[in-house]
């Protein structure tokens, strides 16, 4: 009997996070939706099950050191390995202020959750994806993490200081992570679902979670000749 594969979403009760989990379910993972809030994770996970997949809310708080080892507990009671691990939750807070008007302490807690959250939860989950065959983790990145794109002349693209830097900082990290995991089979890449419509920016998006999924859902199965430490969105690589 083969082995069903597990993948772990955090920041997936509702947005893109949500319709990853799905997708992922869809294709025969037993997916665990990260969620902060009890009533949110588990309306969010009934609503995937009531389509007969197989998702469990877990837990799971990325600023906070014993909600991760906590969740990683949990995954780690029910599975001997995760094979995909998918760093989705994500913040954006007073985002379109101008760089000279941003405030640091939201700037901080934008980087709690969009940079020291995926180091925090890939670490703590790191001994189930060595146990896996072929682990892959992507993290959702964003394309105004691009420095490039934003040098580019022709890009009349937002400058959001505050959130644009920290998924500079979470392409550093996955390069970082990936780097060290290569020699252990593990593909680590930064995805960039582009502007789609979730509360986040107030569902001004012009693409839908669908569509932003799929760049995810393609990095998280990777075969074995596909590519880690690398950006992309769906046109292919990114500048860094």
């Amino acid at each position: 009997m083969t082995r069903s594969k597990t993948a772990v979403v955090t920041g997936a009760n509702k947005g893109i996070g949500h319709e990853i989990a799905r997708r992922l379910a869809t294709m025969g993972f037993k997916v665990w939706l990260g969620a902060r809030d009890a009533g949110r994770g588990m309306t969010a996970a009934q609503e995937l099950r009531a389509e007969g997949l197989d998702v469990e809310w877990l837990e799971l708080d990325v600023t906070q050191d014993e909600s991760v080892a906590a969740a990683a507990r949990t995954v780690g009671a029910e599975s001997p390995c995760l094979d995909v691990l998918v760093n989705n939750a994500g913040v954006a807070i007073n985002y379109e202020l101008p760089p000279s008007q941003q405030h640091l302490a939201d700037i901080r807690a934008t980087y709690d959750v969009n940079v020291f959250g995926p180091i925090r939860v890939t670490q703590a989950f790191l001994p189930l994806l060595l146990a896996a065959p072929a682990a892959r983790i992507v993290m959702v990145s964003s394309s105004t993490g691009s420095i490039g794109r934003a040098l580019d002349s022709g890009n009349q693209s937002v400058n959001l200081m505050g959130y644009g830097s920290s998924k500079t900082a979470l392409n550093a990290i996955t390069v970082a992570f990936a780097r060290e995991l290569a020699p252990q089979g593990i593909k680590i890449n930064a995805a960039a679902p582009g502007y789609t419509a979730t509360d986040l920016n107030g569902f001004r998006g012009h693409r839908t979670v669908q569509q932003a999924a799929e760049i995810v859902i393609r990095l998280a199965t990777l075969d074995a000749d596909g590519p880690t430490a690398g950006y992309f969105n769906d046109d292919g690589p990114l500048p860094w």
